[in-house]
This record gives structure tokens, sequence and C-alpha cells, in this order.
């Protein structure tokens, strides 16, 4: 992979057809008909892709992202709030350093975990079918999610479950109602995105 993607955030359409590994035509094709989001480079031709525009063509496609030469983590987020769901991994996802995938009850915890060994987990306390408590110590219980890191989010914890949590082997616990740059910060810092 071309070194310089590793820090481009604009890609030219050749760029685009080298990494995806399509022709050149096909790009454009796709940026035509919007399939592949950019801009026009003004008074030109010239059709420009932006790194999210890009990251979502390429999840879109089924493009594996490691051909960007970029790092990303897995991230799995677990909360039976729709919203908080779809606001975090709307967010981790246009970040471009996390692949992320997502669940609402710790049945899903528990089944995601074990078949996509995140490198983090954003797990809410209070689930409707069992408390996080209970997932953490099954994902710390796992040999192959023994380096998987936990967040545990809730709004309602008082001190001693938030103790009890980090007994059971969370990394960290974060408050609901929560700054998202907050949170991403910190999924970073934690797994050294």
């Amino acid at each position: 992979m071309d070194k310089s993607s590793k820090t481009k955030s604009v890609f030219t359409t050749g760029e685009v057809a080298r990494i995806c590994s399509i022709s050149q035509q096909t790009v454009i094709r796709c940026f035509d008909n919007g399939r592949l989001r950019g801009f026009r480079v003004p008074g030109s031709r010239f059709r420009r892709i932006p790194y999210d525009h890009l990251i979502k063509f390429m999840r879109d496609n089924q493009i594996p992202l490691d051909r960007l030469g970029r790092p990303t983590k897995n991230v799995l987020v677990i909360d039976d709030d729709v919203d908080i769901v779809e606001l975090l991994v709307d967010v981790l996802t246009r970040d471009g350093r996390f692949d992320v995938s997502s669940g609402t009850t710790g049945f899903d915890a528990g089944i995601l975990a074990r078949e996509l060994l995140p490198d983090i987990v954003l797990l809410d306390f209070k689930l409707p079918d069992i408390n996080g408590t209970a997932v953490c110590r099954s994902i710390r219980s796992n040999e192959h999610l023994k380096h998987t890191k936990i967040i545990m989010i809730s709004g309602v914890a008082d001190p001693d479950e938030i103790e009890e949590l980090r007994e059971a082997g969370a990394d960290d616990f974060i408050k609901k109602p929560f700054d998202v740059r907050v949170v991403v910060d910190r999924i970073a810092e934690l797994v050294a995105a």
C-alpha cells in the first residue's frame, strides 16, 4: 500500500482505484452515480474523495479497510438505547480509526464479543436481559478476550456499583449523559488508536 494513504485526507480517483483494487473507470462511474461521494476540483473535471467517504464506500462494498494502510481497532457498542448506539456507531465509524459493531442486549454482547474478539467493548450497565456486571465477568472469563478493554456506560450506577464493575473487570466507567468526543478520546487512549 502506498505510504501516503496513511496520512492523506483526500484521494484522487486513481488512488482510490489502487486502494480498492478496481479500475479508475469504475471509481469514476461510482462517483458519477453517487455510490462514492466526493467533490470536483473547481474549474476542472477532476474528482476528489475525502477519507470518510472512501471509508464508507469500502465498508459498503466489503473492501478491507487494511488496504488503506491505517490500523483500525474493533469496537463493540452494546446499549439498549438505540439512539445512543446509532450516535456512537456513526461517530466512531466516521472517525476512521475504528471498525464498529453493535447490539442492544447482554446476549448480543456475549455472542458478538466471542465472534468478533473486539479490542474494546462499550457496554451499558443496565441492559434489559442481564446486567453489565455479569456481561463484564463473562467477557473477562474468556481466554480469547483477556486483552479486550471494557468501558461501562450508565446513567444510574451508584459508587458501590461502579466499584463492583471495576472488580468485575471494567477498565473505565462513563456516566450518561456523556460528551461523545470524551468517549471517543477514551476509547482511543485505551486501545492506543
